[in-house]
């Protein structure tokens, strides 16, 4: 199952319906998005040291461009988690969408409430923008 799919079921969406499909739709075009910006040297394979020493610069050095790589897919998220259909979700939900990714109880937890930075209880599609750009731009160090 993918994790475009597993999102869909934790919502309760289907894969046919408008949120669904721009929810796969806005997956496929971010990672096409960030494989072309990796991709520094054109030979269509993204190798770990393209990716930490070429994507990462070319994100930091144009934070604009990795929003608008991000964002429809950060949308679909968010609709696809939004019961209340004003644009945002609520931390709980935030929350579900990161442990169908894979994320421990613990840490999505503490992902969502970071989100939340009104502190409002929702989260809206802007300040994931901003955290997923940061995750993306900061290199940890090698093991």
């Amino acid at each position: 199952m993918t994790r475009e799919r597993a999102r869909c079921d934790e919502f309760g969406t289907t894969a046919r319906c408008d949120k669904g499909q721009a929810l796969y739709t806005g997956a496929e075009a971010f990672w096409q998005g960030m494989a072309g910006i990796a991709d520094v040297d054109g030979d269509q394979r993204v190798t770990r040291e393209e990716f930490v020493g070429g994507a990462v610069k070319r994100l930091r050095d144009n934070p604009e461009r990795f929003a608008e790589i991000a964002r429809p897919f950060l949308r679909a998220v968010i609709a696809v988690a939004d019961g209340g259909n004003d644009g945002r979700a609520s931390v709980a939900d935030v929350e579900r969408a990161l442990r169908v990714l894979g994320a421990s109880a613990e840490i999505a937890g503490v992902a969502a409430q970071s989100l939340d930075t009104d502190r409002d209880g929702k989260v809206a599609e802007s300040d994931v923008v901003s955290a997923l750009a940061v995750y993306f731009t900061v290199i940890e160090p090698d093991a």
